[in-house]
């Protein structure tokens, strides 16, 4: 194995995709938020004061994995077909963000879908602050990715 983002000689490059074929890609991500039991509780009841938690976070979601090659210095541009955002409350205090990418393209939206979760659990975070400052945001990470020559699914856990 060796990194896909390094010419021979060390320096940072964009990989090149030109002879790779599309395909249709898939990715999944995930992410954790830890909070307190009554920023919990003031979700729940949609009383935060920037508005509804949740919904708010989907869009930001979805509108970062749109924007990725702009934010991540040699990801390439990709059509995305789908993008799909969740966030949940598992437990007493935290909040499971998860996401799902599809494009049609030569390379796959990973990325896209880290961002994604990124993006949602900052946006959670924002709109709790001013309850919560302790917050954290946790373990994101890549679950699944489908398409091209490799398939990889997390092991559990």
């Amino acid at each position: 194995m060796k990194l896909t983002h390094v010419d021979s000689k060390g320096k940072a490059r964009i990989v090149d995709i030109t002879d790779k074929m599309p395909t249709k890609r898939l990715a999944r991500a995930r992410g954790y938020i830890k909070t307190t039991k009554e920023t919990i509780s003031l979700i729940k009841k949609n009383q935060v004061a920037k508005g509804d938690v949740f919904a708010v976070a989907q869009i930001a979601g979805v509108m970062s994995a749109k924007q990725t090659s702009n934010l991540i210095p040699l990801c390439h541009p990709l059509k995305i077909t789908n993008v799909k955002v969740d966030s949940r409350i598992i437990g007493k205090d935290r909040i499971l963000v998860e996401s799902e990418v599809h494009c049609d393209e030569k390379t796959g939206p990973d990325m896209e879908a880290l961002t994604a979760v990124a993006a949602a659990c900052l946006t959670i975070y924002d709109m709790c602050k001013a309850v919560d400052k302790e917050m954290t945001i946790e373990s994101i990470c890549l679950t699944e990715k489908k398409g091209g020559k490799q398939t990889y699914v997390r092991k559990k856990k």
